[in-house]
């Protein structure tokens, strides 16, 4: 080897390890609108020391240190993705911006073999071209990695690194992604349904309907699943990114005994259901099979059961099993533990006109009341108009979801 490159590595080394491990730094947790109250709760329970954590629109900022990144990515289920911030800046004009980027150390996080992708936005400042930004972002960080990371980065194989800039009244916010594919890619489906629900959003929806890991839980329009594959994982502590890769784990400071330490601790945590507690129903039959196939292969049918029926033929008695039962069909007919229904008919074109929405509404909510009652709900109105539809007290809670405003009714059966 090059002694020449073998020191310059040896002082790279030494840099990220006091540079970059060794120090505190500051975190963004990108949410969905509405749901940051719940991440910064998620977060204060993951064990991240947050005391300084700051709920904004659109997400919770905290301050930690790399690990705290790592217990984050792994644990929170309600946040998209989670930036690191590297550096801020202020630059009134391209000269001032090129000087400040050039001496960004961006080696120390950022390897020559990275593909990056690189996202720019810039409001109320001098330098509003995004793309001539970028050109300098771009040439800054080529000249430090001596490597052209981002040509032709969509041939290449590997993990996306992304670069987001943020320029607000000149001054420049530099972040790295430490997750990869948003987070609400589990690991788990390959596919969505026709209008999925993103884990993300269900986890809060179940956050809001309030749902106790491990009491019963029935999903009746299930579809890929989602809300029954979050309330599984919540039922075995399994946490939210246990299946899936994160992008930390390219970046020259990531640290793998200390990764494997921190994913063998929650395995420890994660436990062994015998008696499922969650119910996934729907009347299409490749839809359940695909389900039944992923739930085999995590291994959550010790929590999951899931059958094609159609919920209009469903009774609440078909659900009484305690949780520890070795025979659920023994308690079929002993007096059941109501516990939280969640129904997400299909909205939007599918559900045809305003007045086919409005029959079926009343038709679920009548079947709600004649079958579950005493049981919590959750139903997914695609008008909030449609809440005077429903029979039973009902909390509204507007979302966004697929371009689109739904509401989300929450309550008791009464």
């Amino acid at each position: 080897m090059n002694p020449t490159r073998n020191f310059e590595n040896q002082n790279i080394k030494k840099r990220i390890k006091r540079h970059v491990i060794g120090k505190t730094h500051r975190f963004f947790a990108a949410t969905l609108p509405g749901h940051e109250p719940l991440c910064l709760d998620e977060l204060l329970k993951a064990g991240i020391p947050a005391a300084d954590a700051v709920a904004f629109a659109g997400g919770v900022e905290f301050t930690g240190r790399l690990y705290d990144a790592y217990l984050a990515n792994l644990n929170l289920r309600t946040a998209n993705r989670i930036l690191m911030r590297l550096f801020t800046f202020t630059a009134f004009h391209f000269n001032q911006l090129e000087k400040a980027l050039a001496d960004l150390p961006w080696e120390l996080f950022i390897r020559p073999d990275a593909v990056c992708d690189l996202h720019i936005t810039s409001k109320q400042s001098r330098l509003i071209h995004t793309d001539a930004i970028g050109e300098r972002v771009k040439k800054a960080v080529m000249q430090r990695l001596d490597a052209d990371v981002f040509a032709g980065n969509r041939n290449r194989p590997g993990e996306v690194q992304q670069i987001f800039v943020r320029v607000r009244k000149d001054r420049f916010t530099v972040s790295l992604d430490t997750s990869g594919a948003l987070l609400h890619k589990r690991g788990i489906k390959s596919q969505g349904g026709r209008a999925p629900v993103r884990e993300t959003m269900a986890a809060a929806i179940l956050r809001v309907a309030g749902y106790q890991a491990g009491e019963i839980l029935i999903d009746p329009m299930c579809g890929t699943g989602t809300f029954s594959l979050e309330a599984a994982m919540m039922a075995k502590n399994i946490p939210a990114g246990w299946y899936r890769d994160f992008a930390f784990t390219h970046w020259p400071s990531f640290k793998p005994k200390q990764w494997r330490y921190i994913r063998q601790e929650a395995e420890k945590t994660i436990t062994c259901r015998k008696t499922p507690v969650i119910f996934a129903s729907d009347r299409d039959t490749i839809a359940i099979q695909k389900l039944d196939k992923i739930v085999c292969d995590h291994l959550l049918a010790g929590a999951i059961e899931v059958k094609e029926a159609d919920f209009f033929t469903l009774r609440s008695r078909d659900f009484t099993a305690l949780p520890g039962s070795p025979n659920r069909a023994t308690h079929l007919n002993q007096p059941h533990r109501p516990g939280l229904i969640v129904v997400n008919p299909p909205y939007g074109h599918r559900l045809g006109s305003r007045k086919d929405a409005e029959q079926t509404v009343l038709r679920i909510c009548q079947k709600l009341k004649h079958d579950f009652k005493g049981w919590k709900f959750a139903l997914l109105l695609p008008d909030h108009g449609l809440l005077s539809k429903i029979p039973f007290t009902a909390a509204p809670h507007p979302l966004s979801h697929g371009g689109l405003t739904i509401t989300l009714a929450t309550g008791r059966i009464l």
